[in-house]
């Protein structure tokens, strides 16, 4: 059902507190998932970061009340982006009206991880949609389906995508947890833009299957939290082995380690490579204040001044996209029900040219250059080859083997931009995620400060496997950051306290 209500709330104090065993004891399910409602009601409005609410969350958590299970995520109210299936009544439309029936009634192998672990899956999150690969000039935080996604921090800022939803509605005390997706930066740079925790996990670490592709390469579902620890519980419930997801072959060993990997996280002698040549684009002082931290903590920071190879031309990771996309989405618009009818790129491409609102604020560029591509075509297999050799063994594994260090840190990306559906997103910097995007490498992102108002993360890369590893680095490093500022919804950065005088004539 699509979230209209408005329901009288104090939004003062409204964020949940961290989990923990403890607190999620048997019995609670249904108390805190119906507190996550009213929270919903309330605040949602402001933000728009729910495409829909599951009918049966009240349900779920009753049941789970009834199993007597114990647990981090047992009872925990779990939302879930839009471009992941769940088994019940709502669709998966990844933000697009032509999969408004996608209704499959099947669980994705992570959603059933959750599940198992005693988690109520709340509803879906708006996306930019497609996941932000349709056009060239696209507004992060978009979809047809689930209009526009505003950041909690300042109202007219983006949410960056494309997990959008994902990422606002965790900062603004909804949910504790949230699910993204990410190919290129799309749980990173929303979780760094709102201001909360998000992992990219190593992509085969937790099964694609029923999620609405992009690429084999480099999708990858993960957690988006309050704090790491919680990034750690869904990690130990949705990563494993899934026979129909080749890339998950022997992740059954990884689960069950990312909440004990946190014990005892030092970074006392740890060798963490500082990547010079991704800073800036307004993060300097609240990056300047996360080294003093780490090296207070007993961290040794290790200067890197520049990657070292010269970088693949951005066109060839951007064709693997493209060849990858059409390859994949046809196969799974071919899985969804009968109700669904545009059943290949094509069809999409003609039903957005037939549909107003899907055309409305941007255009379909990349959908029209990647109905002309072929996963046959040599330039895409070289180019592939070449991208994650580039970026993998001779990038990453390199740069920690070179410089003797555990893990890389740089600024995450940018503070949020505006939203404007006139000419776009623009980018104002990003740091070197990227690098683990093409590898497939584990990336998190922790907050680390404001810039004017507006957070800014800390990123964590570390080589394929190593995200438990990356996780409990990023847990010692928030155990010791001060507290940094919570939403507070204002409508713009001018309108924050910190500036109201900035305006007056001095």
């Amino acid at each position: 059902m699509r979230l209209t209500l408005f329901a009288a709330f104090l939004l003062a104090g409204c964020a949940t507190q961290p989990l923990d065993a403890a607190q999620h004891a048997p019995g609670n399910a249904e108390r805190e998932t119906a507190a996550a409602l009213s929270r919903a009601a309330a605040i949602e409005p402001r933000i728009n970061a729910i495409i829909a609410l599951d009918p049966t969350a009240i349900e779920q958590a009753r049941a789970i009340d009834r199993s007597g299970e114990s647990g981090p995520l047992v009872g925990v109210p779990v939302l879930l982006k839009d471009n992941i299936e769940a088994r019940g009544p709502l669709p998966t439309t990844a933000g697009s009206l032509a999969l408004k029936d996608n209704v499959t009634d099947r669980d994705s192998p992570l959603v059933a991880g959750l599940r198992d672990a005693g988690a109520v899956i709340l509803g879906k999150t708006n996306l930019s949609e497609w996941a932000n690969f349709r056009s060239e000039n696209s507004n992060s935080g978009w979809s047809a389906v689930g209009g526009q996604t505003y950041n909690p921090h300042a109202l007219d800022r983006s949410p960056c995508g494309s997990s959008s939803g994902s990422g606002a509605a965790v900062a603004a005390g909804i949910v504790d947890v949230a699910i993204g997706t990410e190919t290129n930066g799309s749980i990173t740079c929303p979780a760094a833009m709102n201001g909360i925790v998000g992992f990219k996990p190593s992509v085969g670490m937790v099964s694609r299957t029923h999620i609405v592709p992009i690429s084999v390469t480099q999708d990858t579902a993960g957690p988006m939290t309050r704090t790491v620890y919680q990034a750690a519980a869904v990690m130990d419930a949705i990563a494993g082995s899934d026979p129909a997801d080749k890339a998950t072959v022997g992740t059954d060993k990884f689960r069950g380690t990312f909440v004990a990997g946190l014990d005892g996280a030092s970074l006392k002698g740890v060798r963490l490579g500082v990547l010079d040549f991704a800073t800036g684009f307004g993060t300097d002082e609240a990056f300047a204040a996360a080294k003093a931290q780490l090296e207070r903590q007993g961290a040794i920071l290790v200067p890197i001044a520049e990657i070292g190879a010269e970088p693949l031309a951005d066109e060839i990771s951007y064709n693997i996209l493209l060849v990858e996309f059409r390859d994949g989405l046809n196969k799974y618009l071919a899985s969804t029900p009968s109700a669904v009818k545009t059943r290949t790129l094509a069809d999409l491409i003609a039903f957005n040219k037939a549909d107003p609102r899907e055309l409305a604020v941007f255009d379909q560029s990349i959908f029209e250059k990647a109905d002309k591509t072929r996963i046959d075509d040599p330039d895409y297999l070289a180019g592939l080859e070449k991208n994650l050799a580039w970026s993998g063994p001779d990038g990453i594994d390199r740069l920690l083997k070179a410089n003797g260090v555990e893990a890389l840190i740089f600024p995450t990306t940018a503070p949020a931009m505006l939203i404007d559906h006139v000419h776009g997103d623009s980018w104002h910097g990003g740091g070197a995620g990227y690098i683990a995007a093409w590898a497939g490498y584990p990336h998190l992102t922790v907050p680390m400060g404001t810039t004017k108002g507006l957070p800014v993360g800390l990123s964590f890369m570390g080589a394929k496997w190593t995200d438990a590893r990356i996780l409990a680095l990023g847990h010692a490093y928030e155990q010791a950051r001060p507290a940094l500022p919570t939403p507070q919804f204002y409508p713009s950065v001018m309108a924050n306290p910190l500036f109201v005088p900035l305006l007056a004539k001095p």
